[in-house]
């Protein structure tokens, strides 16, 4: 069955639509607990080659500053136009990376790296160039790695792409979300399509090997007719990958969506045809869906790893990289290494008083049990591969899966006669009408979530 496959029906995601995680990460980060502190992250790290399993590194660096604040953004961000501020930031994450870089002093091989915010591009190259420098310096930077950066194109041009790419960028991910004045004006980010437009065509002919756009669906002001000119631009440049992220209007828990007017935000069966369209042009653009948010040629290197049964998902997204362990470096950054998960402290002052005790600023994080790690290889079997084989994970983990699922396959069979499934054996596949809603069978295995959702901590499937 060819993973790209995907049939849209309309009235089946109407019925089943919920909220529930988008499952970066098993268990998810609102069950990290406090218990878990640096003692603890540093016991793992110390262990991590023990055993002869020696997993290379992956690096997050959080850079959480913007000039403007976009009224739909949940990203953990400061709006500031204070340079000051935002040096006083860079030299603790300077702290931090020294730190870090000294627990891992045997064996730094880094094989990818993801710059995110924020707004990496808020700093001028010259800061940007001597974070890097510090990291290349401490790490071992693998020539042939994967290396990524978040970027406004309001606050780029030619050079700083350049620039970008000299360093050692390979690929960069632009946010967009839509075109459309009235549309830019509501959410309070207003940027041109031509400005858009150059800085895509110039990361293009500077080298960059994946170029992707993020688009939203769901926004205030949002028609049909409106959206579909801004996909349809979007797709006219090609960029490698498009990710189309559902509009989450959580104002009780983002302070900056209360700024969105409510009644200027589409109804859900409007909502639901923006998806819909997008997803058609998508298609007869040649665009493969490749799980959740994620769409790409069939060229690009998520889609082909996904044909060759080597996609993998973490709290960057979709990944063509294998198992790595994750260094987390800047407030709120999370890592993961070995069975653990941990997260920095979110904000700025609790950030710094820990790098001034000396302290790595763990705030919490979570130890997998076994069954944790059992159900995590199921939900990244699905949100990867839309398949699970039951005697490879029942191998891996040494358990019976019909026995040991007996409860989950029993409420699955919901899903089956749905259409969303099939069972053939030692096989469970999500079929094409499944998969735009993945995160539903996902959910079933996933023992912490209540049975009805959890709105509050989580957004809606579509």
């Amino acid at each position: 069955m060819n993973a790209t496959q995907i049939e849209f029906d309309p009235d089946l995601i109407r019925r089943l639509d919920r909220a529930g995680p988008r499952y970066t990460s098993y268990p998810t980060a609102d069950r990290f607990v406090e218990a878990f502190d640096e003692r603890s992250y540093l016991e793992w790290a110390a262990r991590r080659n023990i055993g002869g399993v020696q997993h290379p590194l992956s690096i997050y660096v959080h850079l959480p500053f913007c000039r403007d604040v976009c009224f739909y953004c949940a990203c953990n961000k400061i709006v500031t136009r204070n340079a000051g501020k935002a040096a006083q930031y860079i030299d603790y994450l300077n702290r931090e990376i020294d730190r870090q870089s000294a627990i891992f002093r045997d064996d730094p091989r880094v094989v990818q790296m993801h710059w995110g915010g924020g707004t990496p591009t808020y700093h001028d190259m010259e800061t940007l160039s001597a974070v890097h420098a510090r990291l290349a310096g401490q790490f071992d930077l693998a020539r042939d790695g994967e290396y990524s950066i978040e970027v406004d194109p309001r606050t780029v041009g030619a050079d700083t792409l350049h620039a970008l790419r000299a360093l050692g960028f390979n690929r960069v991910s632009f946010g967009v979300q839509d075109f459309d004045p009235a549309v830019q004006a509501a959410v309070h980010r207003v940027q041109s399509r031509e400005q858009t437009l150059a800085a895509v065509d110039a990361a293009r002919c500077t080298g960059f090997q994946s170029i992707n756009v993020d688009l939203i669906y769901g926004l205030p002001k949002q028609t049909t007719g409106s959206f579909a000119r801004t996909v349809a631009q979007v797709v006219a440049v090609r960029p490698d990958r498009i990710a189309l992220y559902n509009y989450a209007h959580l104002p009780r828990v983002f302070k900056p969506q209360r700024r969105i007017r409510e009644e200027d935000l589409p109804a859900p069966a409007m909502k639901l045809r923006l998806l819909e369209l997008a997803v058609r042009q998508f298609k007869e653009a040649g665009y493969g869906y490749i799980g959740m948010d994620h769409f790409a040629l069939p060229g690009d290197a998520l889609a082909v790893a996904q044909r060759n049964g080597q996609l993998h998902r973490n709290f960057q997204g979709y990944s063509t990289i294998p198992e790595t362990d994750l260094v987390g470096l800047g407030v709120s950054a999370i890592g993961a290494v070995g069975p653990t998960y941990s997260q920095n402290y979110r904000e700025l002052e609790d950030y710094y008083a820990a790098l001034d005790a000396g302290s790595l600023p763990v705030m919490r994080g979570i130890e997998l049990s076994a069954d944790d790690l059992l159900r995590r290889s199921v939900i990244q079997a699905l949100m990867c591969q839309f398949v699970v084989s039951k005697e490879a994970i029942g191998v891996a983990h040494l358990v019976e899966f019909d026995r040991y699922f007996a409860s989950e396959l029993r409420e699955l069979r919901v899903l089956e006669d749905l259409g969303l499934i099939t069972t053939s054996g030692d096989w469970l596949g999500v079929t094409p009408k499944g998969r735009f809603l993945i995160r539903n069978i996902c959910m079933v295995f996933d023992r912490y979530l209540p049975r009805g959702g959890d709105g509050l901590r989580h957004s809606r499937v579509v």
